[in-house]
């Protein structure tokens, strides 16, 4: 064994940039194909997260100005979704689960929430508490709005992780103490931490959300409702259940039909399956690349070890006049190319899954100073290691067989008399 592994050595060291730039070759494609399939999984891992938890069978819809007259209104019609708008959706289409809706404080600009000496402005959302059934959280601190909060329209309300800083010091406790938002007093019970990056009118760690029912009254709302969330019952698509929503709502607000305009909405079901058909052809063009580019070195070590065959023509011929038989010949080729390949390659995977390891804490560290950040734990499992090690191992094999063939039809007279 020691003896073939010198053997091996002594070939490649005969001409050393030769061997060098033919193990580039592997070494580049086995490079890249890790780095291209750690990329696209830290991608897919990243944009996985930011959606989070939130309801794959959801959607949202807001209202805008129509684009069609109809029925004696006007092109470019203003309309806000209603309270009855919520009834009728919740008895009259059974195929919704969930509806929440939500108000968006926009015209509480500027500096809208005060606490002593200390002013802010976030923004002020006025929510169900259906609505962390669609969208999930976490309250490391206190708890989110409950069904008595709107029955009776408390003045309470739960706040983002950067309103805490903005507006208490580090050893104050904010549960149970005071904001005044907009000029009305509010009691904080809880603590907001997201789960999801789906902001919707801001992030949500820079928001104050109150009782939905309290927002109405308190900022003289009315009746209005900017925004709901709903969810699919339990095996339907949302897409269908969509399309009858937002039908049934233009036809209670006169719009027309074909008004493609007038009610906003995104669904996170086509969303995901969005994602799903990105990131599988994501996968499969990393590694058409990454094979190809692989192909390519591999290509060039068989053409290397023809030229080294073609050289050592005369050595091959003594082996065989002095008894070596054509499986020892070829044993001997294929372990060069083997060799080379799976060296090439293991530095090619070393270097990639380094690179990945250098960028991943990086990343990590740019998260932690609040930067928003698309690429999350890139990096390969083991199984596409192994499946590329194998790869080069049996690529190394085939680059070495033609040559090997080439040299066992060599007769020995014919390679002797063979001038170097």
């Amino acid at each position: 064994m020691i003896e073939r592994f010198n053997e091996i050595l002594s070939a490649l060291k005969k001409n050393k940039l030769r061997s060098f730039l033919t193990a580039f070759g592997v070494f580049w494609g086995i490079f890249m194909l890790i780095i291209m399939a750690g990329a696209g999984k830290g991608l897919e891992t990243g944009i996985t997260d930011g959606v989070g938890k939130i309801a794959v069978n959801s959607f949202f819809m807001w209202t805008q100005r129509t684009s069609k007259p109809y029925e004696g209104f006007r092109r470019g019609r203003n309309w806000d979704f209603n309270n009855e708008d919520i009834e009728y959706i919740r008895s009259h289409i059974p195929e919704v689960k969930t509806v929440a809706p939500r108000l968006f404080g926009s015209w509480l600009s500027g500096n809208n929430t005060i606490r002593g000496d200390r002013s802010g402005s976030f923004n002020i959302k006025g929510d169900y508490p259906e609505w962390a059934n669609i969208d999930p959280a976490e309250f490391p601190k206190g708890r989110w709005l409950n069904e008595i909060d709107i029955k009776q329209r408390r003045k309470v309300c739960v706040v983002g992780e950067k309103v805490v800083d903005e507006m208490f010091s580090k050893d104050e406790e904010p549960i149970g103490e005071y904001l005044k938002i907009g000029g009305v007093f509010y009691q904080i019970v809880g603590v907001i931490h997201p789960v999801s990056n789906m902001n919707m009118n801001g992030k949500t760690d820079e928001s104050i959300f109150l009782p939905f029912t309290t927002m109405q009254i308190a900022y003289n709302y009315g009746n209005d409702v900017h925004m709901m969330g709903i969810t699919a019952a339990e095996g339907l698509s949302a897409s269908a259940v969509e399309e009858k929503v937002i039908s049934a709502i233009k036809k209670r607000h006169k719009i027309a039909p074909d008004d493609v305009q007038a009610v906003g909405h995104i669904n996170i079901e086509k969303q995901f399956k969005q994602f799903a058909t990105l990131f599988g052809g994501i996968n499969i063009l990393t590694w058409i690349v990454g094979i190809g580019t692989l192909l390519a070195g591999v290509i060039g070590v068989s053409n290397i070890m023809l030229v080294i065959v073609k050289e050592r023509t005369q050595e091959i011929g003594i082996m065989r006049a002095i008894g070596a038989t054509p499986r020892v010949i070829i044993a001997q080729i294929i372990s060069e190319s083997v060799f080379l390949t799976t060296i090439a390659g293991y530095f090619g995977l070393f270097f990639g899954i380094f690179l990945l390891e250098l960028a991943n804490k990086g990343l990590e560290s740019a998260a932690e100073n609040g930067a928003d950040i698309f690429i999350k734990n890139p990096g390969v499992n083991l199984t596409v290691a192994v499946s590329c090690l194998l790869i080069l191992i049996i690529s190394g094999a085939f680059a070495g067989y033609i040559p090997a063939r080439r040299a066992i039809q060599i007769k020995p007279i014919d390679a002797l008399r063979t001038e170097n």
